[in-house]
Protein backbone atom coordinates (compact mmCIF):
# COMPACT_ATOMS: atom_id res chain seq x y z
CA UNK A 1 0.00 0.00 0.00
CA UNK A 2 1.34 3.41 -0.96
CA UNK A 3 -1.40 5.80 0.19
CA UNK A 4 -1.35 7.57 3.55
CA UNK A 5 -5.12 7.17 3.92
CA UNK A 6 -8.12 5.63 2.16
CA UNK A 7 -11.42 7.54 2.38
CA UNK A 8 -14.60 5.54 1.77
CA UNK A 9 -17.94 6.91 0.74
CA UNK A 10 -20.71 5.22 2.72
CA UNK A 11 -23.86 4.77 0.63
CA UNK A 12 -23.27 2.27 -2.14
CA UNK A 13 -19.62 1.68 -1.18
CA UNK A 14 -19.74 0.39 2.38
CA UNK A 15 -23.46 -0.34 2.61
CA UNK A 16 -25.88 -1.34 -0.13
CA UNK A 17 -28.22 1.55 0.60
CA UNK A 18 -28.62 3.31 -2.74
CA UNK A 19 -31.48 1.11 -4.05
CA UNK A 20 -33.38 1.58 -0.79
CA UNK A 21 -32.90 5.31 -0.35
CA UNK A 22 -33.43 6.25 -3.99
CA UNK A 23 -36.60 4.14 -4.21
CA UNK A 24 -37.96 5.94 -1.16
CA UNK A 25 -36.83 9.37 -2.33
CA UNK A 26 -38.45 8.94 -5.73
CA UNK A 27 -41.66 7.77 -4.09
CA UNK A 28 -41.77 10.63 -1.59
CA UNK A 29 -41.08 13.33 -4.19
CA UNK A 30 -43.78 11.85 -6.42
CA UNK A 31 -46.17 11.77 -3.48
CA UNK A 32 -45.54 15.49 -2.97
CA UNK A 33 -46.39 16.31 -6.59
CA UNK A 34 -42.89 16.18 -8.10
CA UNK A 35 -42.99 13.05 -10.32
CA UNK A 36 -39.65 11.28 -9.97
CA UNK A 37 -38.67 7.81 -11.13
CA UNK A 38 -36.09 5.61 -9.43
CA UNK A 39 -33.77 6.25 -12.40
CA UNK A 40 -34.31 10.02 -12.05
CA UNK A 41 -33.33 9.84 -8.40
CA UNK A 42 -30.15 7.89 -9.12
CA UNK A 43 -29.17 10.33 -11.86
CA UNK A 44 -29.90 13.55 -9.97
CA UNK A 45 -29.34 12.78 -6.30
CA UNK A 46 -27.08 9.75 -5.84
CA UNK A 47 -24.12 10.74 -3.68
CA UNK A 48 -25.46 14.18 -2.82
CA UNK A 49 -26.41 15.89 0.41
CA UNK A 50 -30.05 16.66 1.13
CA UNK A 51 -29.71 20.33 0.28
CA UNK A 52 -29.27 19.31 -3.38
CA UNK A 53 -32.74 17.75 -3.38
CA UNK A 54 -34.24 20.99 -2.07
CA UNK A 55 -32.20 23.11 -4.49
CA UNK A 56 -33.07 21.12 -7.61
CA UNK A 57 -36.80 20.93 -6.82
CA UNK A 58 -36.90 24.68 -6.21
CA UNK A 59 -34.90 25.38 -9.37
CA UNK A 60 -37.10 23.17 -11.54
CA UNK A 61 -40.55 23.92 -10.12
CA UNK A 62 -40.28 27.17 -8.18
CA UNK A 63 -41.73 25.32 -5.19
CA UNK A 64 -40.11 24.59 -1.85
CA UNK A 65 -40.30 21.17 -0.26
CA UNK A 66 -42.12 20.98 3.10
CA UNK A 67 -40.19 22.08 6.18
CA UNK A 68 -40.39 18.55 7.58
CA UNK A 69 -39.22 16.89 4.34
CA UNK A 70 -35.83 15.77 5.68
CA UNK A 71 -37.27 14.47 8.94
CA UNK A 72 -40.00 12.47 7.23
CA UNK A 73 -37.68 11.11 4.54
CA UNK A 74 -35.03 10.04 7.04
CA UNK A 75 -37.57 8.33 9.28
CA UNK A 76 -38.69 6.26 6.29
CA UNK A 77 -35.12 5.51 5.26
CA UNK A 78 -33.99 4.49 8.75
CA UNK A 79 -36.98 2.18 9.15
CA UNK A 80 -36.15 0.53 5.83
CA UNK A 81 -32.46 0.31 6.71
CA UNK A 82 -33.25 -1.52 9.94
CA UNK A 83 -35.34 -4.04 7.97
CA UNK A 84 -33.35 -4.46 4.77
CA UNK A 85 -29.86 -2.97 4.74
CA UNK A 86 -26.84 -5.18 4.03
CA UNK A 87 -23.12 -4.42 3.69
CA UNK A 88 -21.61 -4.26 0.22
CA UNK A 89 -20.25 -7.69 -0.68
CA UNK A 90 -16.60 -8.04 0.26
CA UNK A 91 -16.23 -4.71 2.03
CA UNK A 92 -15.67 -6.20 5.50
CA UNK A 93 -12.77 -8.26 4.18
CA UNK A 94 -11.35 -5.15 2.49
CA UNK A 95 -11.52 -3.12 5.71
CA UNK A 96 -10.00 -6.00 7.67
CA UNK A 97 -7.15 -6.15 5.18
CA UNK A 98 -6.44 -2.43 5.35
CA UNK A 99 -6.42 -2.59 9.13
CA UNK A 100 -4.05 -5.56 9.08
CA UNK A 101 -1.77 -3.66 6.70
CA UNK A 102 -1.77 -0.64 9.02
CA UNK A 103 -3.29 1.66 6.39
CA UNK A 104 -5.46 4.41 7.93
CA UNK A 105 -8.96 4.72 6.54
CA UNK A 106 -12.19 6.58 7.32
CA UNK A 107 -15.67 7.20 5.96
CA UNK A 108 -16.74 10.57 4.54
CA UNK A 109 -20.36 10.68 3.43
CA UNK A 110 -22.90 13.20 2.19
CA UNK A 111 -25.35 11.57 4.59
CA UNK A 112 -26.04 12.84 8.08
CA UNK A 113 -24.10 11.53 11.08
CA UNK A 114 -27.22 9.69 12.20
CA UNK A 115 -27.72 8.05 8.80
CA UNK A 116 -24.10 6.88 8.68
CA UNK A 117 -24.25 5.36 12.15
CA UNK A 118 -27.61 3.66 11.60
CA UNK A 119 -26.22 2.09 8.42
CA UNK A 120 -22.87 1.00 9.87
CA UNK A 121 -24.42 -0.47 12.99
CA UNK A 122 -27.09 -2.39 11.08
CA UNK A 123 -24.49 -3.91 8.75
CA UNK A 124 -21.93 -4.75 11.42
CA UNK A 125 -19.32 -2.34 10.05
CA UNK A 126 -19.36 0.24 12.82
CA UNK A 127 -16.52 -1.38 14.79
CA UNK A 128 -14.21 -0.93 11.82
CA UNK A 129 -14.58 2.84 12.24
CA UNK A 130 -15.70 4.02 15.67
CA UNK A 131 -16.48 7.66 16.37
CA UNK A 132 -13.14 9.17 15.36
CA UNK A 133 -13.24 8.07 11.71
CA UNK A 134 -16.76 9.06 10.66
CA UNK A 135 -17.20 12.34 8.74
CA UNK A 136 -20.38 13.84 7.30
CA UNK A 137 -21.23 16.76 5.05
CA UNK A 138 -22.92 18.14 8.19
CA UNK A 139 -19.38 18.87 9.43
CA UNK A 140 -18.58 21.29 6.61
CA UNK A 141 -21.84 22.75 5.28
CA UNK A 142 -21.18 22.07 1.59
CA UNK A 143 -21.67 18.58 0.25
CA UNK A 144 -20.14 16.89 -2.78
CA UNK A 145 -19.11 17.86 -5.45
CA UNK A 146 -17.39 20.49 -3.30
CA UNK A 147 -14.09 19.15 -1.93
CA UNK A 148 -14.74 20.42 1.61
CA UNK A 149 -15.75 17.09 3.16
CA UNK A 150 -12.75 15.15 1.89
CA UNK A 151 -10.35 17.94 2.85
CA UNK A 152 -11.91 18.05 6.32
CA UNK A 153 -11.50 14.28 6.73
CA UNK A 154 -7.85 14.43 5.63
CA UNK A 155 -7.14 17.30 8.00
CA UNK A 156 -8.75 15.53 10.95
CA UNK A 157 -6.87 12.33 10.16
CA UNK A 158 -3.55 14.14 9.72
CA UNK A 159 -3.17 13.07 6.08
CA UNK A 160 -1.90 15.05 3.10
CA UNK A 161 -4.70 15.36 0.50
CA UNK A 162 -2.42 14.43 -2.38
CA UNK A 163 -1.60 11.15 -0.66
CA UNK A 164 -5.21 10.10 -0.13
CA UNK A 165 -7.32 7.66 -2.13
CA UNK A 166 -11.10 8.08 -2.25
CA UNK A 167 -13.44 5.17 -3.00
CA UNK A 168 -16.62 6.47 -4.61
CA UNK A 169 -19.56 5.24 -6.66
CA UNK A 170 -21.18 8.53 -7.68
CA UNK A 171 -20.20 11.19 -10.23
CA UNK A 172 -20.53 13.90 -7.56
CA UNK A 173 -18.20 12.00 -5.23
CA UNK A 174 -15.52 11.49 -7.88
CA UNK A 175 -15.69 15.18 -8.76
CA UNK A 176 -15.27 16.08 -5.08
CA UNK A 177 -12.24 13.80 -4.72
CA UNK A 178 -10.55 15.29 -7.79
CA UNK A 179 -11.31 18.82 -6.59
CA UNK A 180 -9.61 17.92 -3.30
CA UNK A 181 -6.48 16.80 -5.17
CA UNK A 182 -7.02 13.15 -4.28
CA UNK A 183 -7.03 9.99 -6.39
CA UNK A 184 -10.51 8.58 -6.97
CA UNK A 185 -11.33 4.91 -7.42
CA UNK A 186 -14.71 4.35 -9.04
CA UNK A 187 -16.85 1.48 -7.78
CA UNK A 188 -19.05 0.42 -10.67
CA UNK A 189 -21.50 -2.02 -9.09
CA UNK A 190 -24.34 0.46 -9.74
CA UNK A 191 -22.73 3.25 -11.75
CA UNK A 192 -21.19 2.63 -15.19
CA UNK A 193 -17.53 3.56 -15.50
CA UNK A 194 -18.29 6.17 -18.15
CA UNK A 195 -20.29 8.11 -15.55
CA UNK A 196 -17.23 8.26 -13.27
CA UNK A 197 -14.73 10.10 -15.46
CA UNK A 198 -11.45 11.10 -13.90
CA UNK A 199 -11.20 8.08 -11.62
CA UNK A 200 -7.72 6.59 -11.51
CA UNK A 201 -9.26 3.13 -11.88
CA UNK A 202 -12.67 1.48 -11.94
CA UNK A 203 -13.65 -1.78 -10.28
CA UNK A 204 -16.84 -3.77 -9.76
CA UNK A 205 -15.70 -6.21 -7.05
CA UNK A 206 -14.44 -5.07 -3.64
CA UNK A 207 -11.82 -7.82 -3.75
CA UNK A 208 -10.11 -5.83 -6.50
CA UNK A 209 -9.67 -2.68 -4.42
CA UNK A 210 -6.66 -3.67 -2.30
CA UNK A 211 -4.88 -4.86 -5.44
CA UNK A 212 -5.53 -1.54 -7.15
CA UNK A 213 -4.39 0.46 -4.13
CA UNK A 214 -1.23 -1.58 -3.64
CA UNK A 215 -0.25 -1.22 -7.31
CA UNK A 216 -0.36 2.58 -7.12
CA UNK A 217 2.90 4.37 -6.43
CA UNK A 218 2.51 7.61 -4.53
Amino acid sequence: MRYDMVIFDNDGVLVDSEPISNRLLAGYLTELGHPTSYEDSLRDYMGSAMHRVHDLVLERTGQRLPADFDTTFHSRVFAAFRRELEPVDGVAATLHGLRADGIPYCVASSGSHERIRVALRKTGLYDYFGEDRIFSSEDVGRGKPAPDLFLHAANRMGATPGRCAVVEDSPLGVRAALAAGMDAYGYTAMTPADRLPGARAHFSDMAELRILLSSTHK
